[in-house]
């Protein structure tokens, strides 16, 4: 099954159209508010790092991954595409970091896989400081 995978970011705009969604907005730490990580993007990999030690998203991943075959495994789904999309405050870390891993997963177990960034090279959102848990 060809499935897409698209980070994004919820500030710069409406999530994409999308069979699962992702929002790891508000459950999951953001490495916006560090300011040593706040300029890069997941395609660093401290920001990977962080990201992926932050409590429950792994088994979050897990989880998706398993949506993603329940889907393959449907009686059309050679016929059908599934579309993933995984969001965030800005689409620069968290969502890029879990859209990574989760096309990484898929191709993985024999999936085409196209993955789709959609504002990760969009400029830091400036906003206000969030306390994190």
């Amino acid at each position: 099954m060809k499935i897409t995978v698209t980070s994004f970011g919820y500030l710069h705009g409406e999530p994409p159209a999308a069979h699962l969604t992702m929002d790891l907005r508000h459950h999951f730490r953001d490495p916006h508010v560090d300011p040593s990580l706040r300029a890069l993007t997941a395609e660093d990999r401290a920001v990977r790092r962080a990201v992926l030690r932050t409590p429950g998203i792994r088994p979050l991943l897990a989880a998706t991954v398993a949506q993603a075959l329940a889907y393959a495994a449907g009686p059309s789904a050679a016929q059908h595409s599934l579309r993933i999309a995984v969001g965030c405050a800005g689409g620069r870390h968290r969502a890029g970091t879990a859209a990574l891993v989760l096309a990484r997963r898929l191709r993985r177990r024999g999936h085409d896989v196209t993955l789709v960034h959609r504002d990760l090279a969009r400029p830091v959102v400036e906003r206000p400081r969030q306390e994190q848990p």
